[in-house]
């Protein structure tokens, strides 16, 4: 048999009929909504007098629109309150499953799946959302979808996908001390662009991946379609066992044992073909953060933006003097010490417990600068709980930080969590582009690490800045 990589293995497992020029009708294992591509795609179902194929595969959660505030509820931001509405009624009325605010298991969606169980190796994914990819994480064929692909896959339990190219980025050599998977993955995109995965899936490999925790992993195929990269994935093993078994929605018994002895064949046959391949040196990695308004406009944190002399090309000058523009920098100069504002830990890419700690070890009996605003927003219910056991709430609290509701909140700017025009902000985040946390706001994303020290020092650095 002919040596396949896990995107073959994943791809051929669900291909119900094979069309021309690589389209296939693929089957869909589990469709996660969230309040605005969920509510939009169920609407569209009711409208043309359709219903929900199968009920049992769908999970539904209101995310985006909702506050964030502490002591919210649904009707806090009015928007979010009516969006929250609709999905609520309509997930009732198709008996969809749906993890309600504050009830255990709401949260981002992207957080809240996995953490449950929902998400699981082998699996397709769809969300309406591009940050599904973060799924990939567990050996899932996870991606996102627009709202009319989603409300054909909640009529049909089927969707017509072309299949992409592979490239498989393999990371070598060891992280340096306090550099995260965040830092590596800004990296990436730095060094490879934002178009370099367009067309393809990407598989990450090597033993820096080998020794990523969970949650780590999680953070590095989120921004798998900041590379351009439609799927990110990484093989499920011994890590990945562990973090799903005992989960409300794992296997459990004989089942599971089956279930883990299936997992342990998805992985690329060592002599697989894929249609690009990329090595990084992980050990040259240091703490990154963006400077632009685009998640390759990234360096570390020592080093000084670009110059216009290192352009390439003209519309490489245009641009970088755009963002340099926006962003209120100059290029050639050193980003570091440069006065911020506002930081967020939250979103689907940073807001996961292991994130969460991390950002308390840097603030720990110290305090933010007199001038920041800073917000905790944990990523899930569960995240939350588990948090304020550990009295992670009190050490952000004690250092000036507010301690808030889960959701996407300032990440997507979708729930009157906005900042003011001109407000820097260091997030931890996935993207920096114009007007993303508000209108003339500056983003730059970082690590939580990164972020925590940003806060308790005012200014740009590192950790060794604090």
């Amino acid at each position: 048999m002919e040596a396949r990589t896990l995107l073959d293995k994943l791809w051929d497992s669900h291909v119900i009929q094979q069309h021309e020029n690589g389209w296939a009708l693929l089957h869909i294992d589990r469709q996660l909504l969230h309040d605005l591509s969920g509510t939009a795609s169920l609407n569209a179902l009711s409208h043309r007098g359709l219903g929900v194929h199968n009920p049992e595969l769908v999970f539904a959660t209101p995310d985006h629109a909702v506050s964030s505030a502490p002591g919210r509820d649904a009707w806090t931001y009015e928007t979010g309150g009516k969006l929250w509405q609709r999905l609520h009624n309509l997930t009732r009325q198709e008996h969809i499953h749906f993890f309600d605010i504050g009830q255990p298991g709401h949260g981002i969606v992207h957080v809240m799946a996995p953490e449950l169980g929902l998400v699981l190796p082998g699996l397709t994914v769809i969300c309406g959302d591009s940050h599904t990819c973060t799924n990939g994480a567990l050996g899932a064929l996870a991606f996102g979808v627009g709202s009319s692909e989603l409300a054909h896959a909640l009529a049909t339990q089927t969707l017509k996908q072309r299949k992409p190219k592979s490239m498989r980025i393999r990371f070598e050599g060891t992280l340096k001390t306090g550099v995260t998977a965040k830092d590596l993955i800004l990296y990436t995109i730095g060094r490879l662009g934002v178009a370099v995965g367009t067309g393809y899936a990407v598989e990450y490999a090597g033993p820096v991946i080998d020794r990523l925790a969970m949650e780590q992993r999680m953070t590095l195929c989120n921004l798998s379609i900041e590379l351009g990269a439609k799927m990110g994935f990484i093989a499920p093993d011994e890590t990945t066992f562990e973090y799903i078994k005992g989960s409300q929605y794992a296997p459990r018994g004989d089942t599971w044992d089956q279930a883990c002895k299936y997992w342990s064949t998805l992985h690329s046959d060592a002599d697989a073909r894929f249609d690009r391949e990329v090595t990084i040196d992980a050990s040259e990695v240091g703490q990154m953060i963006t400077w632009g308004i685009s998640p390759e406009h990234v360096i570390p944190i020592d080093q000084n933006i670009p110059d216009i002399d290192e352009c390439v090309n003209e519309n490489v000058r245009t641009a970088r003097q755009t963002a340099a523009d926006y962003m209120g920098l100059a290029l050639g100069s050193s980003l570091a010490g440069t006065p911020v504002d506002r930081i967020f830990i939250g979103s689907c890419t940073n807001a996961r417990l292991s994130d969460l700690v991390e950002a308390a070890q840097v603030i720990q009996g110290q305090h933010i600068a007199e001038h920041v605003t800073a917000w905790v927003v944990p990523g899930s219910e569960t995240v939350k709980r588990e948090a304020q056991a550990l009295g992670l709430d009190t050490v952000f609290r004690d250092a000036g930080f507010e301690w808030r509701e889960p959701g996407c909140s300032m990440c997507v700017a979708a729930n009157g969590e906005i900042g003011r025009p001109g407000e820097r902000i260091v997030s931890t985040t996935n993207r920096n582009f114009v007007g993303r946390q508000g209108p003339a706001v500056r983003t730059h994303l970082a690590s939580p690490r990164v972020a925590a020290a940003c806060a308790l020092a005012g200014v740009i650095t590192g950790t060794r800045g604090v």
